[in-house]
């Protein structure tokens, strides 16, 4: 196969008679469209009958603050919220200010300087006003916000202000961070909030479209509305996901010309393969809220899909917004993506059981970035955290990944309620095991709302749920005392666990501070070279020359036999003629020069072959 199959243009709609604006505020990445606004315009102007109009105000914000200061501030979700809440809520600028500051922490770089609070509010705000003023808002139906991480208080200072305009139309909010009772919440406490959808927005904002333009039409089930009781209709989720059309985001790029009149960048498109997270099982996680069910987009749909957004919008650079690659129908993808001829890249987010064979083969299809769900480096540890992978299987990821040629990001979740010394003990000493692998970075526990951990407290040592101390800085009391929403603090043995991890987060950091020193060396920090008959080994370590190390015969063939993971059965099977004892002890003296890993009974050599 040497180029994508036409999927043709697609055809022209009847003329819509109501029009519904779809708004994504900051913090987005302002150098990607929103996958939640394509995808719903794509849908809704499929039905025929309404018009949708797209808004990424998020690319007026980057021009004006400039790109640098912009994703200094999308980096960090606390410091986004901190400049509306001061905008919104003009009595919590100093709280907030201060929550800025605290969260950029010191200047993000080299000849690079800490936005400065004030002013970064202030021209928000003007360009906030300047939006606004540019667009006709009575010519809508429907005002719809897509409220995801980082984006709540912006939509609620924008949307308060479209409300307050004579003649505005109903407004509503729907999202991840709008599932369940966060978006009730929402309703009860901002009264210029109209409607909520709590969960998949596709066929609820038809419904409500249709309830608009006709009241005898009842308002569909799944969403919630100030002062009326919905009519228990059916509004199911997307069954087949192969059915919806390609993304839309035809907006996102004239609104892209008109901020960035010089094209600085090449924005990253968003794909959707899947939905929800065929594992959905690990304790801490709450990200699939909005999710009943998982579904997937077969092979084809997705590669007519790449066909068509890569011809209509000449992009070469995708993200995939799964939460867990569909196994099946995503290697299906990679391998016929391998013999198409247009340069494409890929990130997505994959399981850790990922097998160095798929890797190769995604990398071969283009692959180049992956998310790992590492979290841990105990194996006790991750079974609290439900991951269904153990120590060792972390580790084979973090190799396979570099073997692959594929970048892999992760991160490794400190503070976990309920850890013990022991669990921090084992991945201190783990740690030293991964230093040749890219670097994870910490991730400080927070209690998400409907997560595992959050709806089974007491397994977990928590004995009460408090607001997030960050949130205090936000929001008045009054309003955060009826409010839910996505993150909680907690009482329980939190000031225990800070102490208690302040090793790891260190060693975290001289992880890190290796690999910054060597960034010019391409190749692994752990590799071999292979002689046939011998193996070199050469081991870079922090602060010291690197080290060599030579095996020979049956010592070769033992550390490329574990080149995956072995039990130690399969070893003495595979060599007969060596006595276990002599297999462990020899692979007990290369775990102590940290060439090999060994968990219980299953062992796995780290070093990777030289990159020619």
């Amino acid at each position: 196969m040497s180029s994508f199959p036409d999927s043709g243009q697609p055809s022209a709609s009847p003329v819509p008679q109501s029009r519904l604006a779809l708004i994504s505020m900051p913090w987005a990445l302002y150098n990607r469209p929103s996958i939640q606004l394509g995808a719903l315009k794509a849908y809704i102007e499929a039905e025929g009958e309404f018009a949708v109009d797209c808004f990424h105000p998020y690319l007026d914000v980057a021009a004006a603050l400039g790109t640098d200061i912009y994703t200094t501030i999308s980096d960090s979700s606390w410091a986004g919220e901190a400049v509306f809440s001061a905008l919104l809520f003009t009595e919590k600028f100093a709280d907030a200010e201060q929550l800025f500051n605290k969260s950029l922490g010191h200047a993000p770089g080299p000849g690079k300087k800490r936005p400065l609070f004030a002013k970064t509010v202030n021209a928000v705000a003007e360009v906030c006003d300047q939006w606004l003023a540019g667009i006709n808002w009575s010519d809508f139906q429907l005002i719809g916000f897509s409220v995801c991480f980082n984006q709540l208080l912006a939509s609620l200072y924008i949307s308060q202000k479209i409300a307050s305009l004579d003649g505005a139309p109903p407004i509503v909010f729907g999202g991840s961070s709008c599932a369940g009772k966060l978006g009730q919440s929402l309703l009860d406490n901002f009264r210029w909030l109209d409607f909520v959808v709590d969960g998949e927005g596709e066929k609820a904002l038809v419904g409500l479209l249709h309830h608009l333009s006709d009241k005898s039409s009842p308002l569909p089930e799944r969403i919630h509305a100030r002062n009326r009781h919905p009519i228990p209709t059916p509004c199911p989720e997307i069954a087949d996901l192969s059915s919806l059309p390609t993304p839309d985001f035809d907006h996102y790029y004239q609104q892209l010309q008109r901020a960035f009149p010089d094209s600085p960048f090449n924005p990253v498109l968003p794909v959707e393969f899947s939905r929800g997270c065929w594992w959905n099982k690990c304790t801490f996680c709450n990200l699939n809220l909005q999710w009943h069910t998982y579904r997937n987009k077969t092979a084809e749909k997705m590669l007519e899909e790449l066909s068509t957004l890569c011809k209509r919008y000449q992009s070469l650079d995708f993200t995939f917004c799964d939460n867990a690659l569909p196994v099946k129908e995503g290697r299906r993808f990679f391998a016929t993506m391998a013999e198409v001829e247009p340069d494409l890249r890929f990130f997505a987010e994959i399981r850790g059981t990922t097998s160095l064979e798929s890797l190769k083969g995604f990398k071969k299809g283009g692959l180049d970035t992956i998310q790992v769900g590492i979290e841990a480096l105990s194996t006790s540890l991750l079974k609290k955290m439900d991951k269904g992978v153990t120590a060792i299987e972390n580790l084979a990821i973090m190799k396979n990944a570099l073997a692959a040629g594929i970048r892999l990001e992760g991160n490794l979740i400190v503070e976990f309620p309920g850890s013990t010394q022991d669990e921090v003990a084992e991945t201190i000493d783990t740690l030293d095991y991964v230093f040749p692998f890219h670097p994870l970075a910490p991730a400080a526990f927070f209690l998400g709302h409907g997560s595992p951990v959050a709806c089974n407290q007491e397994e977990f040592g928590i004995t009460a749920l408090l607001a997030h101390s960050k949130n205090k800085k936000l929001f008045p009391s009054n309003t955060l005392n009826s409010l839910t929403l996505l993150t909680s603090e907690y009482r329980g043995d939190r000031g225990k666990q800070k102490n208690r991890w302040q090793p790891v987060r260190k060693k975290i950091q001289a992880w890190q501070k290796f690999h910054k020193s060597r960034k010019q060396n391409q190749q692994p920090a752990l590799r071999y070279r292979d002689g046939s008959s011998f193996i070199m080994i050469w081991q870079e370590v922090p602060d010291a020359p690197p080290l060599r190390h030579k095996l020979t015969g049956v010592s070769r063939q033992i550390y490329l036999f574990c080149s995956q993971i072995r039990s130690l059965d399969e070893l003495q099977s595979q060599f007969p003629a060596i006595k276990g004892p002599t297999i462990l002890a020899f692979i007990d003296q290369l775990c102590q020069k940290r060439l090999m890993f060994r968990e219980q009974n299953r062992v796995l050599s780290l070093a990777i072959r030289q990159h020619n």
